[in-house]
């Protein structure tokens, strides 16, 4: 069993408590996961993100894409089944799936689109106006001598 000692880092950030949940999933890794479908997940651009998926045989009907809490899930599920088909051979799947993926803080959701058997989920990173760098003025002295600014409170 592997256990990280996160103490040093948690006494010099502050709200990286989820570091600690996911460590602890990527230790549970299972090398039994299920492999299907296929995805590859690229980097678009630098803060866009795209996941493409291998869903031959599912149509926009059979699929549900949704994001709940930082994990965005995709379902495949075939609602119509062809039942008097008789198979030779039959290599293309067409079972149910569910694939899930933690996503970072402020990481949305854009947009998704199914072509040439392919579902692509774009994704984009962005930052709130409050989190983004800003600069900070440094007072000068002679402002400092003119001491803070108050408001005039007398009533009219």
């Amino acid at each position: 069993m592997r256990a990280f000692d996160l103490t040093p880092l948690y006494r010099s950030t502050i709200g990286f408590d989820r570091i600690g949940s996911l460590l602890d999933t990527l230790g549970a890794f299972d090398s039994d996961a299920p492999s299907y479908p296929p995805y590859n997940i690229e980097r678009v651009g630098e803060n866009e993100y795209r996941i493409s998926m291998a869903v031959a045989g599912f149509g926009e009907a059979d699929l549900d894409i949704g994001v709940r809490e930082n994990t965005l899930t995709i379902r495949g599920a075939k609602t119509t089944e062809r039942e008097d088909a008789t198979y030779l051979h039959r290599g293309i799947a067409s079972r149910s799936f569910e694939r899930r993926f933690q996503l970072a803080d402020h990481v949305e959701v854009t947009g998704a689109g199914l072509e040439n058997g392919l579902l692509h989920v774009d994704l984009k990173r962005e930052l709130p106006e409050a989190m983004k760098p800003r600069t900070i003025k440094i007072a000068t002295k002679a402002e400092k001598a003119e001491g803070p600014k108050v408001i005039d409170s007398r009533a009219a």
